[in-house]
């Protein structure tokens, strides 16, 4: 069984809030640092992106790849790798659920704000050989690039 990397964050907004940025790919290259380009290939029949060509640039990997997305509503996206040059497997989510009031800071408590906490798993394969402790670092601060990343565009669109 392929091993996941798993990591979680409060968001000062709502659910739907949430997955509106987390939907809208178009708009990833200028918030998302690694991601140059972002094209929706195709839309299910609920109207959401259901496979997305990206082109990334992290440094160390650069790829042109396609992922197909499978929509729960606001509260799961999950998605896996259709083709990619560099990339040989992606298979990842972002669950989102109401945050414990532990987890949402006392302002946002105080004005009543509502929170949503977001888990991103993600699972990742690529042509060259890595060990799995690397991998699964890498893996790491993928998600937490990522969820700072979405954490930052949410909260700064309210």
């Amino acid at each position: 069984m392929t091993q996941r990397t798993t990591s979680a964050i409060a968001v000062a907004a709502s659910r739907a809030e949430v997955m509106a940025v987390i939907a809208d790919f178009a708009a990833y290259p200028t918030w998302v640092d690694a991601v140059k380009e972002a094209e929706v290939l195709a839309r299910g029949s609920d109207g959401r992106p259901a496979q997305v060509r990206f082109v990334l640039d992290a440094g160390v990997v650069k790829d042109e790849y396609v992922l197909a997305f499978d929509w729960d509503d606001d509260t799961a996206v999950r998605w896996h790798l259709v083709r990619g040059k560099v990339l040989t497997a992606m298979d990842g989510s972002y669950v989102l659920s109401e945050a414990v009031p532990e987890a949402v800071p006392e302002a946002l408590s105080a004005a009543g704000a509502g929170a949503t906490e977001v888990t991103y798993t993600l699972s990742v394969d690529v042509a060259i050989r890595v060990i799995g402790m690397i991998k699964r670092k890498a893996e790491k601060v993928v998600i937490d690039t990522a969820l700072t990343e979405l954490k930052r565009r949410v909260e700064s669109r309210g």
